[in-house]
């Protein structure tokens, strides 16, 4: 499931809040393994057991052996099929109702501080009961038809041994059978009905995993907005980037974040993008890594259309370090070596060295086994953004791109980490988003964004090294 959904990201899969597509991950793939185990074996056990029961009683008689047939269909297919309508309704219910609760938590969880702040904890909790009592109103729908199908098992059953006992006691007066084989076949009777006593119950559950399926699907046979071509492109001779005239807005209903830009980023060089926040510049990342498509223009990378590369490919030269830097709930450790599991320690240490962590990481009781805590709540966030910029210069990138490094960051910490990114870049490329005047300076060229006035399109001012020197 994850292998589908992963090409999704992020057009498709921000669409879905994080608590429906967690409910999905963990709720609805739990319950396709009622399928296998409580739906699939019982109905193959009843099959061959309905099947031997049979078989066994027309040893006896015929007559005794269509009467327990008739039964056991009745219990073991018209009761489940009875079952399997009745309960698809609720079981919509219980996994919409599921998926609700887990968004609504997750909401309420996430937002506990600002829920504090604007004193709306009580209300929040309300809601949270409200989804609740509906989870709860859902699952005794379905408790009521599970009931319903356990007493027609029991109806059903002592129906059967009723008949069979009618159809077998002329049997004894004329001595085919003993006394003893009456008993016994009474008894055989309600044990016949063991192989389809699960099966209520199974397609009670089948309606639980077919609803559960049927989100799982839903989401896994979207199809990308970017798809990789079928015969990707190898890696480029050089890796020299080059948009022109690039023209990107999110759909046909909304207006254009980008448009008309040009830039020219040659291999070993460094450039920055700077601009008011909110002015598009962070809308490049995903369309160089082919996780946007872009309406009009061409990006090139060295010489080649950017859409001939798998997005693969693009990720494994392209290194980022984003605006919202993400921390798994693990140690600093894991979280520095995403990208290149395999880091020495030694190379750990010269990438915090770089982005002024070591004395931090040093002066921890248990260093690099340090836990963040969940997104990193133990850490500030000038901590966070430098273990993310750690994480991206681990990796054996070409291109490097860092989106608002010196966030959270003092003026002097900011610009004595850029100093050190820059000296360890070894003639690699540097792309700088930024709104932030730190280490312009050292940059080869600078584009600026500006809006018009009618705030459709963006103006592209550039200046090289000697123009911004002397602004």
């Amino acid at each position: 499931f994850y292998q589908k959904i992963e090409p999704l990201a992020p057009a498709v899969l921000e669409q879905y809040r994080s608590g429906d597509l967690l409910s999905r991950i963990r709720s609805d793939i739990d319950a396709l393994d009622n399928f296998y185990i409580r739906v699939l074996l019982p109905l193959l056990a009843a099959i061959s057991g309905v099947l031997l029961f049979v078989f066994v009683m027309s040893r006896y008689d015929a007559a005794l052996a269509a009467v327990l047939l008739f039964f056991l269909l009745l219990a073991g297919l018209a009761l489940p099929l009875l079952m399997l309508r009745l309960g698809q309704k609720p079981a919509e219910r219980i996994t919409r109702q599921r998926s609700e609760l887990q968004i609504a938590s997750i909401d309420a969880v996430q937002g506990l501080a600002e829920l504090s702040v604007l004193g709306a904890l009580a209300q929040s909790r309300q809601q949270l009961e409200q989804r609740s009592e509906a989870l709860i109103a859902a699952q005794r729908s379905m408790s009521r038809v599970s009931g319903l199908a356990q007493s027609g098992l029991l109806l059903f059953s002592h129906l059967a041994v009723i008949v069979v006992m009618i159809v077998a006691i002329p049997l004894l007066s004329e001595q085919q059978i003993e006394a003893a084989e009456l008993a016994m076949l009474a008894l055989f009777t309600l044990a016949a009905f063991e192989a389809v006593m699960p099966l209520p119950e199974a397609f009670r559950l089948l309606s639980l995993s077919i609803t559960s399926a049927s989100r799982l699907f839903e989401l896994a046979d979207r199809t990308p907005e970017v798809e990789n071509p079928p015969q990707p492109a190898a890696q480029p001779q050089t890796f020299s980037l080059q948009v022109q005239a690039l023209a990107f807005r999110y759909s046909d209903q909304h207006d254009w974040v980008l448009q008309g830009l040009d830039l020219a980023l040659p291999f070993g060089k460094k450039l920055a993008l700077v601009g008011e926040t909110g002015i598009g510049k962070s809308t490049l990342i995903p369309i160089l890594l082919r996780q946007r498509e872009f309406q009009a223009g061409s990006i090139t990378l060295g010489g080649i259309s950017l859409r001939q590369y798998s997005d693969e490919s693009l990720r494994s030269w392209i290194s980022v370090a984003s605006q919202q830097a993400h921390l798994f709930n693990t140690t600093i450790r894991q979280n520095i070596t995403l990208g290149k599991p395999d880091a020495s320690d030694s190379e750990i240490e010269e990438v915090l060295r770089i982005t002024q962590l070591l004395d931090f990481v040093e002066a921890q009781p248990d260093g690099l086994e340090t836990w963040v805590g969940e997104t990193g709540v133990k850490l500030s966030g000038g901590q966070t953004r430098r273990i993310s910029i750690a994480r991206a210069l681990l990796r054996d990138f070409r291109l490097l791109i860092l989106d608002e490094p010196g966030e959270g960051l003092d003026t002097v910490t900011e610009k004595q980490l850029m100093h050190a990114v820059i000296e360890a870049l070894n003639g690699r490329s540097l792309l700088l988003i930024t709104h932030s005047h730190q280490a312009l300076e050292q940059m080869d060229e600078v584009i600026t964004l500006e809006s018009s006035e009618d705030g459709d399109m963006v103006h592209v001012a550039s200046a090289g090294k000697t123009g911004l020197t002397d602004k």
